[in-house]
C-alpha cells in the first residue's frame, strides 16, 4: 500500500554535502513524523534527525548543526541536507514514516529501503 523510495546517497567527500530525499507513494491519508536513521557498518541501527507533521524537528548530538531535516508535506517527501560531511557519517541511511493510509484509523510505521552513504577522507 505504501512505500518509502530514497535516493541521492552516493559518495561525498569530507566537508562536502549530500541531499537525499524520501518519497512515500501509495495511498496515504495523512503523514504523521517523518525521521532518517543510519547504521554504519558494524553498529546499530540509530535515529538521527525527525521532522513533525508541523515542521518541529530534533536531531542526534552528532549531527546537529550540520544536517538539516525537512519535509514538503504537498510531495510526501522528505530531505536530509547533509554538510559538512565526515568519513564518521558514512551508513546506510533509512527514511522512517508514520502513515495513515487511506480508511485507515490509525498510523502504523513504513520504512525506506535504504540508501548508502559513503564519506572519503
Amino acid at each position: 500500500q505504501v512505500q518509502l523510495v530514497e535516493s541521492g546517497g552516493g559518495l561525498g567527500q569530507a566537508g562536502g554535502s549530500l541531499r537525499p530525499p524520501c518519497a512515500a507513494l501509495g495511498s496515504i491519508s495523512s503523514i504523521n513524523a517523518m525521521a532518517w536513521y543510519r547504521q554504519a557498518p558494524g553498529k546499530q541501527r540509530e535515529l538521527g534527525a525527525t521532522i513533525s507533521s508541523g515542521g518541529s524537528t530534533k536531531y542526534v548530538d552528532s549531527v546537529r548543526g550540520r544536517f538539516t531535516i525537512t519535509r514538503n508535506n504537498a510531495k510526501n517527501t522528505v530531505y536530509l541536507q547533509m554538510n559538512s560531511l565526515k568519513p564518521e557519517d558514512t551508513a546506510v541511511y533509512y527514511c522512517n514514516a508514520r502513515v495513515v493510509v487511506t480508511f485507515a484509523l490509525s498510523a502504523r510505521d513504513y520504512w525506506g529501503q535504504g540508501t548508502q552513504v559513503t564519506v572519503s577522507s
